[in-house]
Formats: structure tokens, C-alpha cells, sequence
């Protein structure tokens, strides 16, 4: 097997690995009660859920697995100009290795080639090591919710001009 790190679309074979994934990794940060994506509907369809325009969704594979995935789509009640960074997880075996950064450049070129002016996302306190990757590249915290997606147990916010943005 090959030890490289597959970035790709997500395909329907990968469903439910990454919605174990989300499942997995959501509850080691606390995120497992209300108000959190792991009861997103889309969860258990991904590949389904991110077909639509404007919608994306990546899975970083490594050694034949799925290890990882995040996903751009369209801010929940915002402006049409606004997208959503989503679901952004990695297992333990995926993290340190720098293709983190890879994906959510890839997430964000795909935001862009979408049209999107603005990328928002949601995270939480105890994910300190996301939450330093997004400000390295470059998104600012934001003191409120935007949108209405419903994750009422998250409580960090962060936006990034997609003019502005670092290329993939």
C-alpha cells in the first residue's frame, strides 16, 4: 500500500467512513450533545449531501483509508456570497502531518472557483491546534455566529476574505 495522502472529492463509498470519522472525533473535543454537527442530518449521506452546486466536500485518504475529510457549502441562512467551511476532521493518525493545511487550501480554492466572497466556520474551545491553522491562514475571529446553522454548542467563529486567501 502506498504511505502518500490522498486529497480527493468525496465518493458514496466513502459515507460511511467519514461519518465514523465525525462520529469518532466529534466526542473527543466534547462536541457530542446538542447543538453540534454530529447530528447533522448530512452526516450519513456526505457524498449525497455535497453533489449540489456550490457544495464540496474533500476525504483525505492514506494507506487505502479514508483518515480525514472537510467540506465547503453555502452559509445556512446567509448571504449567497458567504460559504460554510464544514466538517472539518481527522482521525489521531492523520494529524501532525500537514495535511490539514493541504485539505483546507483545497477547501478554499474550491470556495473561490465557487464564486464565494467570504468563508466562514464554526469551532469550539479545546481544538486549539485547528483554530491555529485557521488563523495562520489568515481567518480572523468573528464575535458572533453568522448564518443559522443550527450549531448552537459551538462558541468560536471565524471568517476569511476569499479575495485575500492563499492560493492551494
Amino acid at each position: 500500500m502506498s504511505s502518500e495522502w490522498i486529497l480527493r472529492p468525496i465518493e458514496s463509498r466513502d459515507d460511511a467512513a467519514v461519518a465514523a470519522i465525525i462520529r469518532a472525533v466529534m466526542p473527543e473535543f466534547g462536541a457530542s450533545g446538542p447543538g453540534f454537527a454530529i447530528h447533522d442530518a448530512e452526516v450519513d449521506t456526505m457524498s449525497a449531501s455535497y453533489s449540489r452546486p456550490r457544495h464540496g466536500y474533500f476525504v483525505v485518504e492514506h494507506d487505502g483509508r479514508v483518515v480525514g475529510g472537510a467540506g465547503i457549502a453555502p452559509l445556512a441562512g446567509g448571504d449567497p456570497s458567504v460559504c460554510e467551511l464544514r466538517k472539518m476532521y481527522f482521525l489521531k493518525e492523520a494529524r501532525g502531518h500537514g495535511v490539514g493545511e493541504k485539505l483546507l487550501r483545497r477547501c478554499l480554492a474550491f470556495a473561490k472557483e465557487a464564486g464565494y466572497q467570504l468563508c466562514y466556520l464554526e469551532t469550539l474551545t479545546g481544538m486549539s491546534q485547528a483554530q491555529k491553522l485557521y488563523e495562520r491562514l489568515g481567518f480572523g475571529r468573528i464575535p458572533q455566529a453568522m448564518g443559522r446553522t443550527g450549531h448552537f454548542g459551538c462558541n468560536r467563529f471565524y471568517t476569511l476574505d476569499l479575495s485575500s486567501a492563499l492560493s492551494a
